[in-house]
This record gives C-alpha cells, sequence and structure tokens, in this order.
C-alpha cells in the first residue's frame, strides 16, 4: 500500500517534439536532447538508472539493462505549452480552451484602467524576454517609479519593478490588481510579480517573484485529497499555479537547490499524502534564457540530490519525476515548446523495469496518484499503478 507520493516536476524538461507541435511552432524542438548536442554530454546517472534511457525517443541518455525503475513518457491534451496547463493537467484538467495571449501587448482599456487603479503610469506593455526588458527600461523605470509591464508567447500579465523604488508589497498589490482586471473577456492565466534589483547594466531577478493564478477550471486531485483529510503539500510555485486550492501546506523556494531541500523538509514533516514540488530554474534561469550550458548543469546538480531523497524514502513511498512541458534552449525566440514529457517512478514497491509507454495525458499521473491514495479520480486520465507497482 502506498501511503505517500512525491510528485517532482522538472520544469520545463521536455523529451521531443509531440506529433502537434506544427501547430504550436515548434517543429524539431527537443529540449533534452538538444541540450546534450549543443554541449556535448550529459552525466545523470541516477536518472539513467531510473530508466531515463530507455524511454522512446531519447537519445544522449544511454539505455540501461536493468532499470531501478518504471518509465514511459506522455503528451499533452489540453491545448498549451504553459506551466498553468500543464500542472493543471498532471493535476487531471483537460483545458479545452487555450488561454489567452496578448503577442501584440495589452489593450488601452486595459492599461488605462490598471495605471488609474495603480496611480501612476507604466512602461513596456510588449512580448519580451524578462531579463532584456529589465535591461532596456530599468534605468527609465528607476527615474519614473513607473512599473515595467510586459508579456510573452505565454497567457501572462508580467509587472517588473525595482525593491528599491516600489516596495515588494506594492508590487504584489499591483499584482492583485492586475488579476481583477484580466478576468472575463481578458482572462489569462496568471499575473507575474518580477522583482529585481541592482544598477543599470547589472540587473538581477529576485527569489520574491509571486504567481497569480486563476482558480483551477475543475476539481483536481489535490482538490479530493484535501476533501479526504489528506496533506497536500506544495513546494516552490505549486501553490500559486492552482491559487491555494487543495493546498493544505505550502513552501516557496528561492532556487533548484533549495527546492530538493524543502522537499526534503517536507518528507521528514509529513509522512503521508502527496508533496508536490516544481523545480523552476531550469524554465526560468536557463530555457527562457536560451542558455543550454547552464541547462545542463543545473539538470546535472538536480540528479546529483536524487540519492538523498530516495534514501529518506520509506516502504510506502512512491516518487514521480516528470515535467509540465519543454522549453528547448537551443529552439527559436525564448518561449515554451510543445513536448512530450518523461514519467519516471521510483520506490520499493515499483516494478523495476516496467515500461508504461507513451500516455494519452498528463492527467494518468493524476489518475495513478488517486488510486494509490484512495481518493476519487477527476476522471480525465488513466491510472498506470498497476503496470507499476509489485
Amino acid at each position: 500500500m502506498i501511503k505517500r507520493v512525491i510528485l517532482f516536476i522538472l520544469d520545463s524538461v521536455g523529451i521531443g517534439a509531440l506529433p502537434d507541435a506544427e501547430e504550436f511552432g515548434d517543429v524539431g524542438s527537443n529540449t533534452l536532447g538538444n541540450i546534450i548536442k549543443a554541449t556535448g554530454g550529459i552525466n545523470l546517472p541516477n536518472l539513467q538508472a531510473l530508466g531515463l534511457g530507455n524511454i522512446e525517443g531519447i537519445d544522449g541518455v544511454e539505455a540501461v539493462a536493468q532499470p531501478t525503475g518504471a518509465y514511459g513518457r506522455s503528451e499533452e491534451i489540453s491545448s498549451g505549452k504553459d506551466t498553468t496547463t500543464g500542472h493543471w493537467e498532471i493535476a487531471g484538467i483537460h483545458t479545452k480552451e487555450p488561454f489567452r495571449t496578448f503577442p501584440d501587448g495589452f489593450p488601452k482599456e486595459v492599461m488605462d484602467r490598471f495605471e488609474k487603479e495603480i496611480g501612476r503610469g507604466s512602461l513596456g506593455n510588449y512580448a519580451a524576454s524578462g531579463t532584456v526588458i529589465i535591461e532596456e527600461l530599468g534605468k527609465e523605470h528607476m527615474e519614473t517609479g513607473k512599473p515595467i509591464v510586459y508579456t510573452s508567447a505565454d497567457s501572462v500579465f508580467q509587472i517588473a519593478a525595482h525593491e528599491e523604488i516600489i516596495p515588494i508589497d506594492e508590487l504584489y498589490r499591483m499584482c492583485e490588481i492586475a488579476r481583477e482586471i484580466m478576468r472575463g473577456d481578458f482572462a489569462l492565466a496568471r499575473i507575474i510579480a518580477r522583482p529585481f534589483i541592482g544598477e543599470p547594466g547589472n540587473f538581477s531577478r529576485t527569489h520574491r517573484r509571486k504567481d497569480y493564478s486563476l482558480d483551477p477550471s475543475g476539481k483536481t486531485v489535490l482538490d479530493y485529497l484535501k476533501d479526504d483529510g489528506q496533506e497536500v503539500v506544495g513546494v516552490g510555485k505549486i501553490e500559486d499555479i492552482f491559487n491555494g486550492k487543495g493546498i493544505t501546506q505550502s513552501v516557496h523556494t528561492e532556487s533548484n537547490m533549495d527546492g530538493v531541500d524543502q522537499t526534503l523538509n517536507m518528507m521528514k514533516k509529513f509522512p503521508t499524502g502527496l508533496i508536490f514540488t516544481n523545480l523552476v530554474d531550469f524554465d526560468m534561469k536557463f530555457g527562457h534564457r536560451r542558455d543550454p550550458e547552464g541547462y545542463r548543469k543545473a539538470l546535472e546538480e538536480a540528479d546529483a540530490r536524487l540519492p538523498e531523497m530516495m534514501e529518506m524514502m520509506t516502504d510506502d513511498d512512491l516518487l514521480i519525476v516528470t515535467a509540465d512541458h519543454g522549453n528547448d534552449p537551443t529552439y527559436k525566440g525564448s518561449d515554451h515548446t510543445r513536448e512530450y514529457v518523461p514519467i519516471l517512478v521510483a520506490g520499493a514497491q515499483v516494478k523495476a523495469g516496467a515500461e508504461i509507454g507513451t500516455r494519452r495525458t498528463f492527467a494518468d499521473i493524476a489518475s495513478t496518484i488517486s488510486e494509490m491514495l484512495n481518493t476519487k479520480d477527476t476522471g480525465i486520465g488513466t491510472s498506470f499503478a498497476k503496470e507499476v507497482l509489485k
């Protein structure tokens, strides 16, 4: 009997373009594969031992003769390739209509209302890389006190502000105002606070980023677990992605390594239920910034921490390692890519070497968790519990 599931999201670690990638402009994308090609190789011995290299379509990581875990990959049925859509599907929601995007910036009526309610003007209002727009407009922002507003190919309204010019609480208040505006006809997935520090030419974003999401469009496995009185612990930006719905405990993180540390801390505190962790650095620091070398190093650092988690697991634990979308750092532009995600399953009760093939939807993970932790299924996915357990 499984009493606790640790669901570990390697944010944006896709493993090859989905069959419908052409519809998203992502033909040829392959986050992991292209990182390996661009950097000359990668050392992921612990993920490899679980069966990473045995997954269909993976190049550059050798298959092992006897994987210690179960392995496979998944397609995405939802319409999108963003953080919210991916995580919601992992938790059992099928998003049929994509979230609205604003590639040409936000309409005048939106910006007029936003500036009126925050009591000052704004800068930007175009699609851009966060680090680039801060360099472009940071000096003017510091001189005028106007926040920098920008978007991307994702469904996001992002507000960047220097912490010494606009205090963090004021930035969060601006995000709450934007969240109320961006509903109804203008509904988008996330409002994101993007605080930064430094001087012109040497700005850096801080860990006090905060996401303001919409409520999930339906009940998730998180809700059902919470309703049953089970613990649902969010580590990293999980609480933000689900707007707190279905979460009983949460902790935000400063980095990937802090994310691992906090996961280990939560494993000590909560022996049952679900621990749901997101490691965001892969996506935020290396995917969007198109840095394959940095991405490779971050993957190797995360892989090196895997034994600590495995050693802390009890015989009643199950670890699921997966991703929410791709973000190929060798691909054009600076946005997410529509890709398969890996699924690796480990634990004392796991059938070593079990292959779960290509899953139709990320929601198979939600269904599997529902079966293993004996709670209601959202009805979107198909459990692979019997395929992976002894």
